[in-house]
């Protein structure tokens, strides 16, 4: 439980944006500007992190008060901090109370001296709160980008431009449409917030829990049982949980040991839970909220981007559930006990209450068309009246349990504030001085129109840019930097941006950053490269499938139904055999040559091309292995 303070705090941040939101202000005549909206987000948001002392990295975590609840500690502030809230006041409280001369700056084009120091030290205050929440490393990409802006004249080749002095830059940053107050503030105070409070809400009245009884319940009786209910858990909680990190830390705590205990090693079910709580981003319908975003984004209905998004998350989940079926029989892991499988049948009666909010969010998003963000609200309220159809009271929604969903949502979402307007500083330079265009245009050249290599060269940077950034923020910073070089070059908007995603969120459990991974090792207790390298390999998917959706659009459901079909089950069974190749197992152990012809086989069938030669090499290793290798076990049997 929060402690007071903190919950009150919470509290109020809320029900204020939930209004807002909600538009209730426009039911009396009232209108608030979404400058002003975003400016005093950014002051709720920036007030906790200096007022705290603390960094709220790793999804709001709060260290505990004198009391022993879990809250802000406010007793022992920095002095320097007092600098930084001093600052962040007098340029958002500009904003919020002379609304109407920032409309002046955007009408003549420039500052005055005055909003020149404004914006200056929002500047400041907003990039210490970024290195506190997200690390020093966003922090340099973005001063980067915007240097580069300010000395562009001597930058080589295309980049090459006439420069923008600091002056115009700040004009952009503070009263451009896309500068502090831009688009990826907006969401985050919007959708973003209201989906966090959707995701705690599902958490504190038994959603989260349930979710993972019902996977054990329905995948428990299988071979690697514990796994593949791990994966199904995560994959449900992660999609409305909004950060892979802290889903693993939700989950992970009873997943992680069951794995172990059957027999899985510490490693393996770290990777297990880091993986599938990560690909909970990638999953319709919500996708961590990334699914919003995007739509919004690139100006498409959320529909288009859930029906885009679905096939190429099965193929993820296919590979990832394949990969820890294959290892069960590897390990030879023992089964779950009756005693260990949850009941399905009152499991489903007494927690069908919990489907509801989930239908009614469906019936909302498609049936209804509601913005996301009203359709995120009225699925929050109908979440916390069906709590009271729970059969156990103390699951029931009460004002703690609110306060406490309140608490856990505001500290996950303070940090993606700050975030998302450091991003958009680096978004309004960029415009501004248009080497955002440019930078596009010299990966294309760098590529020399190869999409392949263009593929490779993106798909590399947006992992490297992607570590350490949470799922929100990275996929708005990739969505700026190095999706439009494959717009470019012919790749469909949703498919770029998917794209991205992909190997942006691969950072998760890619070493060294893997922040999935860090918070799965504290309850593995395993080593990190060891764990990193059985994640990588469990989450190969996120690697190769974007390859196959942007040559082969069929998988994001462009085409007729039989093409896509095709696409589809090919897809499926190339997954499958990658997964058995990676592991080196199938109900028997395969040899250096099976993995290689299967790995190669799995190519063909995922790719688009030889679909026909890719499942003659799977049933000319099925045969070899089935009917002569094992048969006769001679001394050649571990190299085939």
């Amino acid at each position: 439980m929060p402690s007071t303070i903190s919950g009150i705090i919470s509290f109020i941040i809320i029900a204020y944006h939930f209004i807002v939101v909600g538009n209730i202000p426009a039911w009396f005549g009232i209108f608030i500007p979404s400058q002003i909206h975003s400016a005093i987000s950014l002051t709720c948001a920036g007030l906790i992190i200096f007022l705290t002392g603390e960094t709220l990295k790793g999804g709001g975590q709060t260290s505990q008060t004198d009391d022993g609840k879990s809250g802000w500690n406010i007793s022992s502030v920095p002095p320097a901090n007092y600098l930084y809230i001093l600052f962040l006041l007098a340029s958002c409280g500009y904003v919020i109370f002379f609304n109407t001369n920032l409309d002046l700056y955007a009408m003549y084009g420039f500052l005055d001296t005055k909003g020149i120091v404004l914006g200056s030290l929002l500047g400041i205050a907003i990039l210490e709160a970024v290195r506190r929440t997200a690390g020093i490393t966003l922090v340099i990409v973005i001063l980067f980008f915007v240097l580069i802006t300010v000395f562009q004249q001597y930058l080589p080749g295309i980049l090459f431009g006439a420069g923008a002095s600091m002056d115009r830059l700040l004009y952009a940053a503070y009263a451009g449409e896309s500068g502090y107050f831009g688009q990826p503030l907006q969401i985050a105070t919007s959708i973003i917030l209201v989906y966090l409070m959707f995701g705690a809400v599902m958490q504190v009245i038994g959603a989260g829990q349930w979710s993972i009884d019902l996977a054990m319940a329905l995948t428990g009786k299988s071979k690697g049982g514990a796994a593949k209910g791990a994966a199904v858990a995560s994959a449900l909680f992660g999609s409305i949980s909004g950060s892979p990190s802290s889903n693993v830390a939700t989950t992970g705590v009873f997943t992680i040991p069951l794995m172990k205990s059957i027999g899985y090693k510490p490693a393996f079910a770290g990777a297990v839970e880091s993986v599938a709580s990560t690909g909970g981003q990638i999953l319709p319908p919500v996708m961590g909220a990334i699914a919003f975003v995007m739509a919004d984004w690139i100006g498409v209905d959320y529909v288009e981007v859930v029906i885009a998004a679905a096939l190429p998350a099965i193929l993820y989940y296919l590979v990832l559930f394949a990969s820890v079926h294959f290892q069960a029989y590897k390990d030879d892991v023992r089964l779950l006990s009756t005693d260990e499988i949850p009941k399905l049948r009152p499991l489903i009666v007494n927690g069908i209450h919990y489907m509801i909010p989930i239908i009614a969010l469906l019936y909302f998003l498609f049936a209804k068309a509601y913005p996301p963000e009203i359709a995120g609200i009225y699925a929050t309220f109908i979440a916390i009246a069906s709590s009271y159809l729970n059969r156990d009271k103390g699951l029931w929604m009460t004002m703690g349990k609110f306060v406490e969903a309140c608490h856990q949502s505001i500290g996950r979402w303070v940090a993606i504030v700050v975030i998302t307007a450091s991003v958009g500083l680096m978004i309004g330079s960029l415009e501004f001085s248009g080497v955002g265009i440019k930078l596009s245009t010299f990966a294309v050249n760098l590529s020399d129109g190869n999409l392949i290599f263009a593929l490779v060269l993106v798909g590399i940077a947006s992992l490297f840019i992607g570590m350490g950034l949470d799922a929100i923020p990275a996929y708005l910073t990739l969505a700026t930097l190095l999706a439009p070089a494959l717009v470019a070059l012919g790749v469909s908007e949703i498919a770029a941006h998917l794209f991205v995603i992909y190997w942006g969120l691969a950072s998760f459990f890619t070493p060294p950053m893997c922040i999935a991974v860090y918070v799965a090792l504290t309850i593995s207790g395993a080593r990190l490269w060891e764990t990193g390298w059985e994640a990588v390999k469990l989450g190969i998917a996120a690697f190769i499938i974007p390859f196959a959706f942007v040559l082969d659009e069929r998988l994001i459901m462009r085409g007729n139904f039989f093409e896509i079909s095709t696409s589809f089950i090919t897809a499926a069974i190339g997954a499958v055999a990658l997964a058995a190749a990676i592991r080196g197992y199938t109900y028997y152990a395969l040899g250096y040559t099976s993995r290689l012809l299967l790995g190669v086989a799995a190519f063909l069938l995922i790719t688009p091309g030889e679909s026909l030669i890719g499942i003659i090499i799977i049933a000319l290793v099925f045969i070899s292995n089935k009917f002569f290798i094992l048969k006769y076990n001679n001394k050649f049997r571990k190299y085939f």
